[in-house]
């Protein structure tokens, strides 16, 4: 009885009314479909950076500037998305991101320049943004209270499961049949996500509005504030380090095509097994889960500065990284839910917005870098980052209690 009239309450404090808990499972995989169609879209660049930067005659680093745009455009769409919408019932807001997305592929696809090219990933950003600023809140509608670490660890895996297609399948077919093709097929998936919605999420009216003040009432708690730094730290390392992941190969270990894309391949695995470890971890401590996973990038950035001209140490230091970055989505959106569930959207959305800030200002970084100090430069800042964010949080984090999701703030 006690742990019934629990679950009540906790429904009733995110504004969900207890017969809105019954599982919707096919919802929450064609958000997972989605999410996998959009960050696949995302850094698809870093796979084919190369050969985009041949086709429009630009730098490597002006190339990976198109990861930036996305990012910057994503933090406003992030932050302002769940507000503007706020009147449409969520499931058309989705069905109208993904849509964008579709779009934006195609005319990345069909770029006759720089500028185009930047315009296309103007449009990702808005989708980016905006879906990943709703899509963790959305499930606590979609599923009881006590399915939810699970819920979200199937939407990670959708990130988990991008980083195999945005990366070694993207550098295959970019070698099979063109970097553009490549887009088109990313297309495609976003169209397939798009029909998932459209046959099984149900409908969701807005609740309470969120407004420019929630922003305030978040960013006055300190827990929040720290997560929102450690990503800042963290993920700006790990995405400096990602978007110049094949310049590297290219450089250190001197690599090619076909041995980059087996490379990519075992990241992106060992992101999939990482990411239902992370859960398994940040089920016993999220501390220990942001902790572990950012001293072992730190590590593992080193090992590759040291011993990176080997090919099968840059090999198993790679998948190694992508196994520990398995644990970043699921442990962070952990800690949101458990620091403010009574203001789900709005915080899922400040956690979008930082991921995206933290990849734009890596991005950029990582493109200085790379034109100026060569493919080890990236890795570098990365090991020194991720090993502060990974200090930063030992010492100044908190294990965010449970208990303080469910303090209402009106």
């Amino acid at each position: 009885m006690s742990d019934s009239l629990s679950a009540t309450a906790d429904a009733e404090l995110v504004g969900i009314v207890p017969e809105e808990r019954t599982a919707v499972w096919p919802a929450v995989f064609a958000l997972s479909m989605g999410v996998f169609a959009l960050v696949s879209a995302e850094f698809l660049p870093a796979s084919v950076l190369t050969s985009i930067a041949a086709d429009l005659s630009i730098s490597v680093g002006a190339a990976g500037q198109t990861v930036t745009v996305t990012s910057l455009v994503g933090v406003a769409a992030a932050i302002f998305t769940p507000i503007v919408t706020s009147r449409f019932d969520r499931r058309l807001v989705l069905w109208s991101l993904l849509s964008l997305l579709a779009l934006s592929s195609l005319v990345t696809a069909l770029a006759n320049g720089f500028v185009m090219l930047l315009a296309a990933r103007f449009l990702l950003g808005l989708a980016l943004g905006g879906f990943w600023s709703m899509a963790p809140a959305l499930t606590l509608r979609l599923v009881p209270a006590q399915s939810v670490p699970r819920a979200l660890a199937l939407i990670s895996a959708g990130v988990s499961a991008a980083f195999i297609g945005g990366g070694p399948l993207g550098a295959y077919l970019d070698s099979l049949i063109g970097w553009r093709m490549v887009f088109g097929l990313s297309a495609a998936l976003a169209g397939v996500a798009l029909l998932a919605l459209l046959a099984t999420m149900p409908s969701l009216p807005p609740q309470a509005a969120p407004r420019l003040g929630t922003l305030g009432v978040l960013l006055s708690r300190p827990s929040i504030r720290l997560m929102l730094i450690s990503v800042l730290v963290i993920i700006s390392g790990q995405f400096t380090g990602f978007t110049y992941i094949r310049p590297f190969l290219e450089h250190a270990p001197q690599l090619g095509v076909a041995a980059i894309t087996v490379v990519l391949l075992g990241y992106g695995l060992g992101n999939v097994v990482g990411n239902f470890a992370g859960g398994a971890v940040a089920g016993r401590g999220v501390k220990l889960a942001i902790v572990s996973f950012a001293l072992a990038i730190g590590i593992l950035g080193l090992v590759m500065l040291q011993f990176g001209a080997s090919p099968i140490v840059a090999g198993i230091a790679v998948a190694l990284w992508g196994f520990a970055f398995g644990f970043a989505p699921v442990g962070f959106q952990t800690w949101m839910v458990r620091v403010a569930a009574d203001h789900a959207e709005s915080a899922s959305g400040l956690v979008t917005a930082a991921f995206l800030v933290a990849i734009a200002s890596g991005a950029v970084l990582g493109g200085l870098l790379v034109n100026h100090v060569g493919g080890l430069g990236p890795i570098g800042y990365m090991a020194a980052a991720t090993l502060a964010g990974a200090l930063l949080v030992l010492v100044a984090g908190k294990e965010p209690p449970v208990a303080e999701a469910k303090t209402a703030v009106h």
